[in-house]
């Protein structure tokens, strides 16, 4: 006899999830200003009525898809402390959730999309900044100005250099991916490129090889 115990159904959480993910997958296909509520809705199902009780609009879908990839990279670094790890240790953890996720299907069409639609839309691309990239730079400053409290590391200016870190990921690779001429690297690929990265923002290209080392170099 055929199990007639009803579904289960998915939580709010779940919910969310679903239909941030099928907005990234229509912002990457369709652009910002072409993409339709209603074409989120035929990919993940619901309501409109959900879907502005739960973000207030297209913008505000936006944003959120934005600020929890932020969140997830962000996840990678300590609250308040270095919890026993090193700084080199943080920073490959930080990088390994940024590359994934600038790279990511959703976040490529929200790049598509921004860079096409900044102008017409400047409180969205102000938005994207400030709970994308910016918020990842201003947490990672935090946690050098810790490290340099520490002793660790000797640095002037911790938010440039957190600038500059976030900025190393989106090089000529991330553009040609953006583009269409790249895929994604390969896991292996891309942990040799984050390594390169933090071995070069943390000892310089003289000494790129000191990535293995447990203390950082001076700067």
């Amino acid at each position: 006899m055929a199990s007639t115990a009803p579904m289960k159904r998915p939580s709010p959480d779940d919910r969310r999830a679903a239909i941030l993910e099928a907005a990234g997958q229509v912002f990457f296909e369709q652009g910002y200003a072409a993409t339709s509520i209603d074409a989120i809705i035929e990919r993940a199902g619901g309501s409109k009525r959900n879907i502005y009780s739960e973000f207030g609009s297209k913008e505000g879908l936006f944003t959120a898809l934005v600020s929890e990839s932020a969140d997830a990279a962000i996840a990678a670094l300590p609250d308040d402390d270095f919890s026993g790890k090193k700084l080199n240790e943080i920073l490959l953890e930080f990088g390994r959730r940024l590359l994934d996720i600038y790279t990511s299907p959703a976040l490529i069409g929200v790049f598509r999309s921004i860079m096409s639609e900044a102008l017409r839309f400047p409180e969205l691309a102000k938005a994207f900044y400030e709970k994308g990239a910016g918020r990842a730079s201003d947490r990672l400053a935090e946690v050098l100005e810790a490290a340099r409290d520490s002793g660790e590391i000797e640095l002037h200016d911790c938010h440039a250099a957190a600038d500059h870190f976030v900025g190393m990921f989106r090089d000529n690779f991330h553009l040609r991916v953006l583009l269409g001429l790249s895929s994604p690297r390969e896991p292996a690929e891309a942990d040799a490129a984050v390594t390169a990265i933090v071995g070069i923002f943390l000892y310089g290209v003289y000494n790129v090889d000191r990535i293995g080392e447990p203390k950082a170099g001076r700067r």
